[in-house]
């Protein structure tokens, strides 16, 4: 159903345009009109019409000024303008407005339905668009929480791909590299600093999930997760790698009003905890802050910055510096563990004020933490006296130049273990199992039986296997079969049957026909070309 507004001074235009638009498109429109200016405009606020007819000329506010009003409250409105032919210059006015068409008076029954027909085909396309959209905002709407929850998990995970976290924040829009955690734990009572009835909360809060978010948003623009036990995280981008003391003041008393309205409006009991600005990238650092301020202290809301939670540092300490050397570790990263090992060292000899024994300690400490690093990545047996000769190696160096050189030495090839370790398995599975089968290739030999040997799923031991050797389990241990046969075709008086048994083959038939798809021949014309 169309809404057409009809809008002229003289009630016969106003009875023939109704009578046309009834006649020729029957049930389709629900028509409204009047006869001046400023009644038209007051229609146009309570009918809300699709379509509108309009005559230039009408008593006090014009036809052109009409338009203009009701431009500003129903943009959509399709305007068709009437006019008489000495008005022409006002028509080109409404035409510039972005008037559909324009129709000269008197005007005929055809021109009438034509330029409806027109004007609903546009309506039709626009509603059509705002349909679209708002589908579009729906799937939106349904998406982003899930994007959202994707993005929190992935961060807290710990282990994560950069690639990762990038997508997700290039699909939320967030260009921030910094950010901080609020955690949100909840219970029905809280006794201490424990929240006393935590699964019914959780409940509660789960089951007013999207209201809770909404809450959320109206104190922290930030990434809400889902609930987790009965804790909701949320992420809250950060243009700075520091919170200064005002906005940290600002954000904690943004937390202490949102406690109150959430437990005002479920009936719960809400803590709220916050880390501190943390890379993105690190931001399990800020979650666990977070929950640790809310167990050393019983406050409704606590900051980390507040609280302090973990070691502090004398003022001078390159605590930055620190953990861009492990991160670089960590992530196998050679070079930038090396610079970083370089200029952490440059402190230790120029701005920590400690003597040369002092610089060995802490030289030793760094390289067994990376170590350390290396074993928690999996893929190392640990030996506890692979690093006896540390001390005594560290004691006895002299000179700060050779101790820098020792401590870059050992921080590089600790990263280097830790970038080989994936490799290093790998090639040391395949060559076992490669050694295997060259042992017992004569046996009913399958791939559960190699996996198993090597202590890996069939399915992983299959890629792998391929992917190091360039074909595949079955196709390997058929070339080494077919190898030895060929040697005891050359080389021996054993008859065929005694042959394919020994290579591993009971059906004889099925041993000369793989022979052949491999070698091109049969063991026969083999025999009698390569016998010696």
């Amino acid at each position: 159903m169309y809404k057409v507004m009809l809008a002229d001074d003289e009630g016969i235009v106003i009875d023939s345009l109704k009578f046309i638009i009834e006649k020729s498109f029957p049930g389709q429109c629900e028509i409204a009109s009047a006869k001046t200016g400023r009644s038209v405009i007051e229609l146009a606020d309570s009918f809300r019409p699709d379509i509108a007819f309009m005559d230039i000329q009408m008593p006090g506010i014009n036809g052109i000024e009409a338009m203009r009003e009701i431009k500003n409250t129903n943009s959509n409105v399709v305007f068709i303008v009437l006019s008489a032919y000495d008005k022409f210059d006002y028509a080109k006015e409404a035409i510039n407005l972005g008037v559909l068409e324009y129709i000269n008076k008197p005007f005929d029954k055809n021109r009438i339905c034509e330029v409806l027909k027109k004007a609903m085909s546009v309506v039709d396309c626009e509603k059509d668009k705002r349909r679209e959209e708002l589908e579009i905002k729906e799937k939106l709407e349904t998406i982003m929480p899930i994007i959202e929850n994707g993005l929190i998990q992935s961060l807290l995970s710990h282990e994560h791909f950069k690639e990762d976290i990038d997508n997700y924040m290039a699909l939320l829009g967030i260009k921030e590299k910094y950010a901080y955690m609020v955690v949100i734990v909840s219970g029905q009572e809280q006794v201490g600093n424990y929240m006393k009835g935590a699964v019914p909360a959780s409940i509660t809060i789960q089951k007013n999930y999207t209201e809770v978010r909404l809450i959320i948003e109206d104190y922290f623009k930030g990434i809400i997760g889902t609930i987790m036990g009965n804790k909701l995280p949320v992420m809250v981008p950060y243009e700075h790698d520091e919170l200064p003391y005002e906005k940290r003041s600002e954000i904690v008393e943004q937390a202490r009003i949102l406690s109150h309205r959430l437990s005002d409006k479920l009936g719960i009991n809400c803590r709220i905890g916050i880390g501190a600005v943390r890379p993105v990238e690190f931001l399990s650092e800020s979650y666990s802050e977070a929950l640790a301020v809310l167990v050393r202290s019983s406050e409704r809301v606590a900051h980390a910055d507040d609280v302090h939670v973990g070691c502090e540092y004398e003022e001078n300490y390159p605590l930055k510096d620190e953990k861009r050397l492990f991160d670089a570790v960590e992530n196998g990263d050679v070079v930038k563990s090396t610079e970083e090992a370089s200029r952490f060292f440059d402190w230790l000899e120029h701005g920590s004020g400690g003597t040369l024994s002092d610089i060995r300690l802490k030289a030793l400490e760094f390289v067994l933490w990376s170590e350390h690093l290396v074993y928690s990545k999996g893929g190392h047996v640990y030996h506890f006296l692979s690093r006896s000769e540390y001390l005594p190696e560290v004691c006895s160096i002299d000179s700060l130049d050779e101790l820098r050189l020792w401590f870059i030495k050992h921080i590089e090839r600790s990263v280097r273990i830790i970038d080989s370790t994936f490799e290093d398995k790998s090639v040391s599975a395949v060559d076992q199992a490669k050694n295997y089968i060259d042992k017992n290739y004569d046996k009913d030999l399958s791939l559960d039986d190699i996996s198993r040997e090597v202590d890996i799923s069939p399915y992983y031991f299959s890629k792998l296997f391929k992917n190091k050797t360039g074909v595949n389990f079955i196709d390997y241990l058929t070339n080494i079969r077919i190898e030895k046969a060929k040697t005891l075709l050359a080389d021996s008086d054993k008859s065929m049957k005694e042959i394919c048994v020994t290579v591993g083959y009971s059906d004889p038939n099925y041993f000369s026909r793989i022979f052949k798809k491999v070698t091109g021949v049969t063991p026969t014309e083999y025999k009698e070309a390569n016998c010696r």
